[in-house]
């Protein structure tokens, strides 16, 4: 599919209707910056906010009750062990989900092929909490996240910031604000400066990504 400029798209409209969810598509979309999202049963719509949301890796918020029940060990971290656990879990939602079967097979091909990812939180041998989204050179462009214990999403969130540092990764993708993300540290900039940190993120063409 041929994306249209993202830069000249409505600040709060969609960039692009129709396509499919493939692998080359999907991949054509986030190094544009743009990303899918849309209702079930209804026509593909890609997006790129004006503003974006994007949490800087040194700039995530952890708070004390966070910081000690970190300390505490109950819950062990671990990345990309049941993705597809992490997306059926985000999935679940009672209110609904944009995460259609559809996105579900189009995120796991991704996951095969080395660029979506995942972290898992787990109390005991149970999946607590997690995160995921796909990684492409050095941005992040996290797509959902859920937690079944208190504060499990957050610690998924902490673990990634902190992959991030480590592997010198620019930036992770939020998409669009919200308290709960302003909270731990993400912040809305200009699209445009959002684009330009994308370009400069992104890979070669035809590079996997392998952590």
């Amino acid at each position: 599919m041929d994306f249209p400029d993202p830069r000249t798209a409505d600040a709060d409209g969609p960039v692009a209707i129709g396509g499919d969810l493939s692998r080359p598509t999907l991949l054509a979309a986030y190094r544009r910056g743009i990303f899918p999202w849309f209702e079930a049963g209804g026509p593909i719509l890609w997006w790129s906010p004006d503003p974006r949301m994007v949490l800087f890796p040194d700039e995530f918020h952890c708070s004390r009750r966070l910081a000690r029940r970190i300390r505490q060990g109950r819950y062990h971290i671990s990345e990309n062990e049941d993705f597809m656990a992490v997306v059926e879990a985000c999935a679940a939602r009672p209110e609904g989900t944009w995460i259609t079967p559809g996105m579900k097979r189009a995120y796991g091909d991704l996951f095969a092929a080395g660029y979506a990812h995942s972290i898992e939180v787990w109390e005991g041998r149970c999946l607590a909490g997690g995160l995921y989204g796909v990684r492409l050179g050095r941005g992040y462009f996290a797509e959902s996240m859920f937690h079944r214990r208190t504060d499990a999403s957050k610690m998924a969130l902490f673990h990634l910031c902190k992959l991030a540092r480590e592997r010198g990764w620019l930036f992770i993708d939020c998409q669009f604000y919200t308290p709960h993300l302003a909270s731990l540290g993400a912040r809305e900039i200009p699209r445009d400066d959002f684009l330009d940190l994308v370009e400069r993120a992104m890979p070669p063409e035809g590079t996997i990504p392998r952590s």
